[in-house]
């Protein structure tokens, strides 16, 4: 099957993330983070649904019960799709101005795991958090600048998670009967790479891919953390990644239109929503928020 990339969304997000392939609906979900809203369409781009947000918003786990759950800027909240209306569960920096909230996923056993970051992407202010289906609340690490990317192995007990400042992916042992986190090493390291480490999901087979940012590529690592394959993107301005389609096999791509170092895209699709198909791989279905 050859690649073919497509744009799926022409909307130019400012800041486009968190892709999400809900199974069940067979619907794609997605944010910009800076409208700040939750998209939502079919397979086909069709019926498409928005829910606007009260503040910036850095992921979202859908509920098993419905509506969502949306990491916002200052900690945890519940969207619902009927209404709108959103309310806030834990508030996770108090009196701090800088962390917001940002990436996120939920583990194979139905707890929602998002990391926060420095709004100003300079200092470790961020931690990475754990929401469990009572909506209890825990901390699994601190001393991050940027978090992104987590993603869990198919068997649930490596979590991936990358500082895009310090140009890493983390691997962590994961328990998936507590959720607790135990020794941490480095993956794979970006250094000898363009950009930097952004959103990322893990396949059927156990590969992790991760969209390299301000270089738009998206790059496969095998278990060990070698890179095995980099697909070229039409922008550079590549965020985050899902797979979804009836088959699991399309790799859903968000982008972002806001300028990068006071430097605007000179992309014109820079923002929009890529459809890459044929990459001969499938994904995983990703599981709701069981609370």
């Amino acid at each position: 099957m050859m690649l073919r990339i497509e744009v799926f969304s022409e909307d130019r997000n400012q800041l486009g993330e968190g892709p999400l392939w809900d199974v069940e609906e067979q619907r794609l979900y997605w944010i910009d983070s800076y409208a700040p809203a939750v998209y939502s369409c079919d397979a086909r781009g069709g019926n498409r649904k928005s829910w606007n947000l009260p503040e910036p918003v850095g992921s979202l786990a859908l509920r098993e019960k419905g509506g969502t759950i949306v990491a916002l800027r200052n900690g945890f909240h519940t969207l619902d799709f009927e209404t709108g209306a959103v309310e806030l569960l834990h508030e996770t920096h108090p009196g701090e101005l800088r962390p917001r909230l940002n990436d996120g996923k939920v583990d194979r056993q139905g707890r929602f795991v998002a990391g926060s970051m420095d709004f100003e992407e300079r200092d470790p202010v961020g931690t990475l958090f754990r929401l469990d289906p009572d909506l209890s609340l825990h901390t699994l690490d601190t001393g991050i600048i940027c978090s992104n990317g987590p993603c869990f192995s198919p068997d649930g007990t490596t979590l991936y998670f990358a500082d895009s400042h310090k140009k890493a992916i983390y691997a962590y042992s994961y328990d998936t009967a507590s959720g607790t986190v135990g020794s941490r090493r480095v993956f794979t390291s970006f250094d000898s790479l363009r950009g930097y480490p952004d959103g990322a999901t893990v396949d059927a087979e156990g590969y992790v891919w991760s969209v390299e940012v301000y270089s738009g590529r998206l790059i496969r690592f095998d278990p060990n953390g070698v890179i095995d394959r980099i697909v070229g993107l039409p922008v550079q301005s590549t965020t985050s990644i899902t797979f979804g389609g009836p088959e699991l096999d399309i790799a859903y791509v968000t982008s972002m239109a806001r300028p990068f170092n006071n430097q605007y895209h000179c992309e014109r699709e820079a923002g929009c929503m890529f459809a890459v198909h044929g990459l001969g791989v499938r994904g995983l279905p990703e599981p709701r928020f069981k609370g």
